[in-house]
């Protein structure tokens, strides 16, 4: 599977994503979709309804006749599409004008516009700066995490979401556009003029761990994230296990995380698929590191595509999982065009792991549950596994 034909399949779910960059880059347009219903019920106990696994089929020439319909009444062709998506019962399913969804293909390819700082909101109501990326404009300018921000382009920002607060650091979305800052550090108060770049999110962390082990943190399966993980463990150690931490992974292109499982698989099932009925398949590359000891790490932030990699990690023995159960997140949209250029994701489809299982609404349960001290116990197992020094 290419990433460039099939990069529609297993788009994260909308409105959970936290903690990344693409999180801010859609945060905007997850809280709509959150707000029209597109996200999964979940009974009194928090459990997904039994129903959780079946999406409807939204008839697409009908939407279109409604956006079309909307637009000669004067009306937005967008929301119309969006109202009729929420009453289809397709609870994956989005709408996106042209910005939004150019933004949205943007960061699969592991780029946003900005100015590289990640906001949150901080005590008092006021918003903060978390992070800042290395070689990004905000750092160049000598902005650091713990700095507040005031305003943005003259907007104050202390009653603003953080996502309109990201909407007004990206503004546009074209590169070398300028945006004024006002920051406050102590009590040194200035404003900073920056002009927005386009940079590149980093969703793949490793470092060695004290006992030789190696750590490969996943946060995203954007565009060659596959094949930086495979990089990985063949650059690890002879003989040293790998902990692969997919918490939090917000899911992403299904081609990457195909390419992921081919670092720890001898090729064979990945997953299999169907699109409006039509039966596919996902298989690993041959070649992949077999013997090395592998445990995954999962929780309920673990989402669609980096539940397809556990999954078939953990049908085909190749891995411990430890943590907690995934979101279930296993559905695959596609784009249809809109007639005033809007975009809408629609499921047309699911998928199961190797042996047969229905991820979506079920998600998958890990071989050791560990709510708490996660990490410590998998890399307590992998250590059983040998995987240590």
């Amino acid at each position: 599977m290419s990433a460039g034909t099939d990069r529609h399949f297993c788009i994260r779910p909308r409105g959970v994503l936290r903690g990344a960059v693409l999180t801010l880059v859609f945060t905007g347009v997850l809280a709509t979709a959150a707000a029209t219903g597109s996200l999964p019920r979940r009974d009194a106990a928090g459990a997904q309804s039994p129903d959780a696994g079946r999406t409807a089929t939204v008839d697409r020439a009908a939407l279109n006749r409604a956006a079309a319909a909307a637009m000669a009444d004067g009306k937005s062709g967008k929301q119309a599409a969006e109202e009729f998506v929420s009453r289809s019962g397709d609870r994956w399913g989005a709408v996106y004008d042209k910005k939004e969804y150019a933004d949205f293909e943007q960061a699969l390819d592991g780029t946003y516009t900005g100015v590289g700082l990640s906001a949150g909101r901080a005590a008092e109501d006021r918003v903060q700066v978390t992070r800042v990326q290395a070689g990004g404009p905000a750092e160049r300018a000598g902005l650091r995490a713990g700095d507040r921000l005031v305003s943005v382009d003259g907007r104050p920002v202390g009653g603003l979401s953080v996502s309109e607060v990201v909407s007004l650091l990206r503004g546009d979305g074209v590169p070398g556009s300028a945006v004024a800052l006002r920051v406050e550090r102590g009590r040194s108060v200035w404003t900073e003029t920056l002009r927005r770049a386009r940079l590149a999110t980093d969703p793949v962390t490793v470092r060695r761990l004290d006992d030789g082990a190696v750590l490969i943190k996943v946060a995203a399966f954007t565009k060659g994230v596959g094949a930086r993980v495979r990089d990985a463990v063949r650059e690890a150690p002879t003989g040293a296990g790998v902990l692969l931490d997919l918490r939090g992974n917000s899911g992403g292109l299904v081609a990457e995380a195909a390419v992921a499982a081919s670092a720890f698989l001898d090729g064979g099932l990945v997953a299999t698929y169907d699109v409006e009925g039509e039966q596919r398949a996902v298989y690993a590359d041959g070649g992949g590191d077999t013997g090395r000891p592998l445990v995954a790490l999962i929780d309920g932030g673990t989402m669609s595509a980096a539940e397809l990699l556990t999954g078939a990690l953990q049908d085909r023995g190749r891995a411990v999982t430890v943590g907690s159960r995934t979101f279930g997140k296993g559905s695959v949209q596609m784009p249809s065009a809109l007639p005033d250029g809007s975009v809408a994701e629609l499921t047309v489809g699911h998928y199961r792991t190797p042996a047969g299982h229905a991820v979506d609404g079920r998600g998958i349960t890990p071989d050791l549950t560990a709510a708490e001290k996660a990490e410590e116990r998998a890399r307590t197992v992998l250590s059983g596994l040998g995987g240590g020094s």
